[in-house]
């Protein structure tokens, strides 16, 4: 979709693609037409440390709701005519970003009309006009106690501001854990005691007490006499008893995990110049 005041808003901040898909920057300010009020250049910063800012044409670019894409690719950006994001923005700066893009730009007939004015009047001329892309995302009617050109009426001190980091915690799943039962075999090895019956040979003499039975049988004879021998053998029963119970349980164990970003901060500078000296030159 295109760019409009409705959601020009929502562009600042949002990373730039080109025309083959990579990367350019990210959106660090939106330029307003100062006569239609509608956003017209997106100031977009580039680099390794987002140091490099180049002007793009949003007439030019879409908005899909999370990227601005433009037509353009990294060298292009790189070679477009440098412009200070503080300071306003000319007829002839305008000119000069519309000529490198290879777009037509709607002023230049009107200015190439009058090439005999004199530079005061052009420079009368751009003042009125107040460039076409001075005012800047967020800002209202400018002018105020502290000739603030750039914002809405204010008191005389200006106000420095900047992002800080505020790190939190969510709670996320990270895993699960299941207790899982199952059987498993093993060979165990035991002793037990076992006993058994062996024969033995026992003689004794004929004596007055035992002589009666030795005498009540035959004289001589042949007979078989027999005894029965026991032992005790291993006998293996098995039985399932209870040994242990075992649960899952959770414990916290508090950790450092480093947070990294980048933040922006406003610095304000002074800037005093000779008002006599530099009077005629200077761009409103």
């Amino acid at each position: 979709m295109s760019i409009d005041t409705r959601t020009a808003g929502d562009v600042v901040g949002a990373p730039v693609h080109g025309r083959d898909g990579a990367g350019l920057g990210k959106v660090d300010t939106i330029f307003y037409d100062n006569d239609t009020g509608t956003p017209e250049w997106a100031a977009v910063k580039s680099g390794l440390f987002g140091k490099h800012v180049s002007l793009v044409p949003l007439a030019e670019g879409t908005w899909d709701g999370t990227t601005l894409n433009v037509p353009f690719d990294k060298e292009q950006l790189k070679a477009a005519p440098h412009h200070d994001p503080d300071s306003e923005l000319s007829v002839s700066d305008e000119q000069d970003l519309y000529r490198h893009y290879g777009i037509d730009y709607a002023g230049s007939d009107r200015d190439a009309d009058v090439p005999e004015q004199s530079s005061r009047e052009q420079s009368s001329r751009e003042q009125s006009r107040g460039g076409r892309g001075d005012r800047r995302e967020g800002s209202d009617e400018a002018g105020g106690p502290g000739r603030d050109r750039s914002g809405p009426n204010t008191d005389e001190a200006m106000t420095r501001s900047e992002e800080r980091l505020r790190v939190g915690t969510e709670t996320h799943e990270a895993g699960r854990a299941r207790l899982r039962k199952h059987i498993v075999t093993e060979n165990v090895s035991t002793t037990v005691p076992v006993s058994h019956e062996e024969v033995t040979l026992e003689r004794e003499p004929i004596t007055d007490a035992n002589r009666g039975d030795a005498l009540s049988g035959p004289d001589l004879s042949e007979e078989e006499h027999e005894v029965s021998l026991h032992e005790e053998r291993p006998v293996v029963a098995k039985e399932t008893v209870p040994v242990e119970r075992v649960r899952l349980g959770t414990e916290t164990v508090t950790d450092e995990a480093a947070v990294e970003d980048t933040v922006r901060k406003e610095q304000i500078e002074s800037d005093t110049s000779d008002t006599q000296r530099n009077r005629g030159t200077r761009r409103s």
